[in-house]
Protein backbone atom coordinates (compact mmCIF):
# COMPACT_ATOMS: atom_id res chain seq x y z
CA UNK A 1 0.00 0.00 0.00
CA UNK A 2 1.03 3.82 -0.64
CA UNK A 3 -0.04 6.04 2.24
CA UNK A 4 1.91 9.18 1.80
CA UNK A 5 3.30 10.89 -1.39
CA UNK A 6 5.76 13.39 0.08
CA UNK A 7 6.81 15.90 -2.69
CA UNK A 8 10.01 18.15 -3.56
CA UNK A 9 8.65 22.02 -3.79
CA UNK A 10 11.70 24.42 -5.80
CA UNK A 11 11.41 23.89 -8.99
CA UNK A 12 8.63 20.32 -8.56
CA UNK A 13 6.03 23.19 -7.83
CA UNK A 14 6.97 26.49 -9.26
CA UNK A 15 10.00 28.06 -11.50
CA UNK A 16 12.49 29.02 -8.78
CA UNK A 17 14.84 30.61 -10.52
CA UNK A 18 13.29 34.00 -11.67
CA UNK A 19 11.81 33.95 -8.13
CA UNK A 20 15.13 33.87 -6.17
CA UNK A 21 16.75 36.40 -9.22
CA UNK A 22 13.37 38.85 -8.31
CA UNK A 23 13.91 38.86 -4.39
CA UNK A 24 17.77 39.47 -5.34
CA UNK A 25 16.93 42.25 -6.74
CA UNK A 26 14.23 43.63 -4.49
CA UNK A 27 16.43 43.20 -1.37
CA UNK A 28 19.04 44.88 -3.22
CA UNK A 29 16.73 48.04 -4.26
CA UNK A 30 15.39 47.73 -0.22
CA UNK A 31 18.90 47.89 0.89
CA UNK A 32 19.95 51.22 -1.68
CA UNK A 33 17.28 52.96 -0.20
CA UNK A 34 17.74 52.35 3.38
CA UNK A 35 21.38 51.37 3.77
CA UNK A 36 23.17 53.26 0.53
CA UNK A 37 26.91 52.09 1.37
CA UNK A 38 26.13 47.98 1.20
CA UNK A 39 25.05 49.03 -2.58
CA UNK A 40 27.47 51.43 -3.15
CA UNK A 41 29.97 48.70 -2.53
CA UNK A 42 28.07 45.11 -3.42
CA UNK A 43 25.93 44.63 -6.23
CA UNK A 44 23.64 41.95 -6.48
CA UNK A 45 26.08 39.82 -8.28
CA UNK A 46 28.74 41.06 -5.49
CA UNK A 47 26.53 39.64 -2.45
CA UNK A 48 25.82 36.59 -4.35
CA UNK A 49 29.38 35.82 -4.31
CA UNK A 50 30.26 36.49 -0.91
CA UNK A 51 27.15 34.46 0.23
CA UNK A 52 29.08 31.88 -1.93
CA UNK A 53 32.46 32.76 -0.13
CA UNK A 54 30.92 32.26 3.35
CA UNK A 55 28.71 28.82 2.31
CA UNK A 56 32.46 27.60 1.24
CA UNK A 57 34.02 28.60 4.48
CA UNK A 58 31.27 26.97 6.75
CA UNK A 59 30.35 24.09 4.44
CA UNK A 60 28.98 21.82 7.26
CA UNK A 61 25.69 25.12 7.37
CA UNK A 62 26.28 25.75 3.74
CA UNK A 63 22.51 23.81 3.11
CA UNK A 64 21.32 26.19 5.62
CA UNK A 65 20.33 29.20 3.54
CA UNK A 66 18.44 30.96 6.00
CA UNK A 67 21.63 31.21 8.19
CA UNK A 68 23.71 31.81 4.70
CA UNK A 69 21.72 34.65 3.79
CA UNK A 70 21.62 36.40 7.40
CA UNK A 71 25.58 36.29 7.77
CA UNK A 72 25.88 37.77 4.75
CA UNK A 73 23.96 40.59 5.37
CA UNK A 74 25.63 40.86 9.00
CA UNK A 75 29.16 40.77 7.12
CA UNK A 76 28.46 43.91 4.89
CA UNK A 77 26.30 45.75 7.36
CA UNK A 78 29.50 46.13 9.58
CA UNK A 79 32.04 46.05 6.62
CA UNK A 80 31.07 49.50 5.94
CA UNK A 81 29.44 50.73 9.12
CA UNK A 82 26.15 50.02 9.55
CA UNK A 83 25.12 47.86 12.89
CA UNK A 84 23.98 44.47 12.22
CA UNK A 85 21.05 44.31 13.97
CA UNK A 86 19.66 47.81 11.90
CA UNK A 87 20.21 45.70 9.26
CA UNK A 88 20.16 41.80 9.36
CA UNK A 89 16.10 41.13 10.24
CA UNK A 90 14.71 43.48 8.21
CA UNK A 91 16.66 42.59 4.71
CA UNK A 92 16.07 39.22 4.91
CA UNK A 93 12.78 39.65 6.22
CA UNK A 94 12.39 42.00 2.42
CA UNK A 95 13.58 38.71 0.69
CA UNK A 96 12.00 36.00 2.12
CA UNK A 97 8.74 37.77 1.48
CA UNK A 98 9.63 38.42 -2.28
CA UNK A 99 10.87 34.53 -2.13
CA UNK A 100 7.10 33.53 -0.87
CA UNK A 101 6.10 35.37 -4.38
CA UNK A 102 5.83 31.61 -6.56
CA UNK A 103 3.99 31.16 -9.48
CA UNK A 104 2.51 27.97 -9.46
CA UNK A 105 2.74 25.27 -12.36
CA UNK A 106 -0.32 25.16 -13.92
CA UNK A 107 -0.47 21.32 -12.82
CA UNK A 108 -0.08 21.70 -9.35
CA UNK A 109 -3.40 22.92 -7.67
CA UNK A 110 -5.72 20.67 -9.60
CA UNK A 111 -3.20 17.57 -8.53
CA UNK A 112 -2.53 18.16 -5.13
CA UNK A 113 -6.70 18.74 -4.63
CA UNK A 114 -7.33 15.51 -6.55
CA UNK A 115 -4.48 14.08 -3.80
CA UNK A 116 -5.63 15.40 -1.17
CA UNK A 117 -7.39 13.03 1.12
CA UNK A 118 -6.73 10.07 -0.88
CA UNK A 119 -3.02 10.16 0.44
CA UNK A 120 -1.26 11.99 3.26
CA UNK A 121 0.87 14.86 1.63
CA UNK A 122 4.24 15.82 3.19
CA UNK A 123 6.30 18.77 1.53
CA UNK A 124 9.67 18.23 1.81
CA UNK A 125 12.70 20.80 0.89
CA UNK A 126 16.45 21.93 0.99
CA UNK A 127 15.12 25.03 0.51
CA UNK A 128 13.51 27.95 2.83
CA UNK A 129 9.88 28.31 1.16
CA UNK A 130 7.10 27.85 3.98
CA UNK A 131 4.11 26.37 2.43
CA UNK A 132 1.71 28.12 4.77
CA UNK A 133 3.18 31.61 3.09
CA UNK A 134 2.49 30.14 -0.40
CA UNK A 135 -1.08 29.40 0.05
CA UNK A 136 -1.07 25.65 0.27
CA UNK A 137 -0.60 24.59 3.82
CA UNK A 138 -4.40 23.24 3.53
CA UNK A 139 -3.15 20.85 1.04
CA UNK A 140 0.00 19.09 3.22
CA UNK A 141 0.26 17.70 6.49
CA UNK A 142 3.38 19.23 7.20
CA UNK A 143 6.20 20.55 5.98
CA UNK A 144 10.21 19.48 6.48
CA UNK A 145 12.87 22.07 5.35
CA UNK A 146 16.80 21.03 5.81
CA UNK A 147 17.44 23.04 8.44
CA UNK A 148 15.37 21.22 10.85
CA UNK A 149 16.73 18.30 10.47
CA UNK A 150 20.06 19.14 10.06
CA UNK A 151 21.13 17.62 6.80
CA UNK A 152 19.89 18.37 3.18
CA UNK A 153 19.06 16.08 0.59
CA UNK A 154 20.09 13.61 -0.73
CA UNK A 155 20.93 12.52 2.51
CA UNK A 156 18.03 10.11 3.97
CA UNK A 157 17.43 12.17 7.29
CA UNK A 158 14.66 14.60 5.78
CA UNK A 159 13.41 11.46 4.33
CA UNK A 160 13.56 8.84 7.67
CA UNK A 161 11.75 11.87 9.55
CA UNK A 162 8.96 12.34 7.43
CA UNK A 163 7.91 8.89 7.72
CA UNK A 164 8.93 8.43 11.28
CA UNK A 165 6.52 11.37 11.73
CA UNK A 166 4.04 9.86 9.76
CA UNK A 167 4.73 6.72 11.46
CA UNK A 168 4.16 5.04 7.78
CA UNK A 169 7.54 2.61 6.59
CA UNK A 170 9.18 4.23 3.81
CA UNK A 171 7.96 1.65 1.55
CA UNK A 172 4.52 2.77 2.18
CA UNK A 173 5.65 6.13 0.59
CA UNK A 174 6.12 7.76 -2.45
CA UNK A 175 8.59 10.79 -3.04
CA UNK A 176 7.80 13.19 -6.34
CA UNK A 177 10.96 15.84 -7.44
CA UNK A 178 12.33 16.89 -10.23
CA UNK A 179 16.08 16.19 -9.03
CA UNK A 180 17.28 12.94 -9.60
CA UNK A 181 20.45 13.23 -7.48
CA UNK A 182 18.32 14.94 -4.58
CA UNK A 183 14.66 13.71 -4.75
CA UNK A 184 15.43 10.19 -6.54
CA UNK A 185 18.19 8.93 -5.28
CA UNK A 186 18.25 10.70 -1.99
CA UNK A 187 14.61 9.09 -1.35
CA UNK A 188 15.45 5.58 -2.98
CA UNK A 189 18.29 5.31 -0.93
CA UNK A 190 15.85 5.62 2.40
CA UNK A 191 13.66 2.96 1.56
CA UNK A 192 11.03 5.57 -0.83
CA UNK A 193 9.35 4.82 -3.98
CA UNK A 194 10.35 7.21 -6.13
CA UNK A 195 8.82 9.33 -9.12
CA UNK A 196 10.86 11.45 -11.19
CA UNK A 197 8.96 14.57 -12.32
CA UNK A 198 11.01 15.39 -15.52
CA UNK A 199 9.44 18.40 -16.93
CA UNK A 200 12.31 19.64 -19.32
CA UNK A 201 12.22 15.95 -20.73
CA UNK A 202 15.69 15.47 -20.33
CA UNK A 203 17.17 13.20 -23.34
CA UNK A 204 16.42 9.32 -23.40
CA UNK A 205 19.13 7.34 -21.93
CA UNK A 206 19.75 9.62 -18.86
CA UNK A 207 20.07 7.16 -15.92
CA UNK A 208 17.60 7.11 -13.32
CA UNK A 209 16.54 3.92 -10.36
CA UNK A 210 13.14 6.12 -10.05
CA UNK A 211 9.97 3.45 -10.18
CA UNK A 212 8.20 6.07 -12.66
CA UNK A 213 9.22 9.13 -14.55
CA UNK A 214 6.10 11.61 -15.52
CA UNK A 215 6.37 15.02 -17.30
CA UNK A 216 3.63 16.76 -15.54
CA UNK A 217 2.00 16.41 -12.18
CA UNK A 218 -1.55 15.60 -13.86
CA UNK A 219 0.34 12.52 -14.54
CA UNK A 220 0.84 11.28 -11.05
CA UNK A 221 -2.36 10.51 -9.73
CA UNK A 222 -2.65 7.73 -12.36
CA UNK A 223 1.24 6.50 -11.73
CA UNK A 224 0.47 6.27 -7.91
CA UNK A 225 -2.33 3.92 -8.81
CA UNK A 226 -0.11 1.81 -11.22
CA UNK A 227 2.13 1.35 -8.15
CA UNK A 228 -0.07 0.67 -6.03
CA UNK A 229 -1.40 -1.78 -7.89
CA UNK A 230 2.69 -3.33 -8.91
CA UNK A 231 3.36 -3.16 -4.67
CA UNK A 232 -0.20 -4.93 -4.39
CA UNK A 233 1.16 -8.57 -6.57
Amino acid sequence: MIYAVTLDLDDTLWDTAPVIQRAEEVTHGWLEQNFPRITARYSVADLMDLRREVSANEPERAFDFTYMRRKTFHIVAQEVGYPPAEVVDFAFAVFLRERHRVTLFDDVLPTLQQLHGQYRLVALSNGNAEIDRIGLAHLFEFALCAREVGRPKPHPAIYTSACARLKVQPHETVHVGDHLEHDVAGAAAAGLRTVWLNRQRLVSGVQTTADAEIHSLIELPEVLDDLRRTGDK
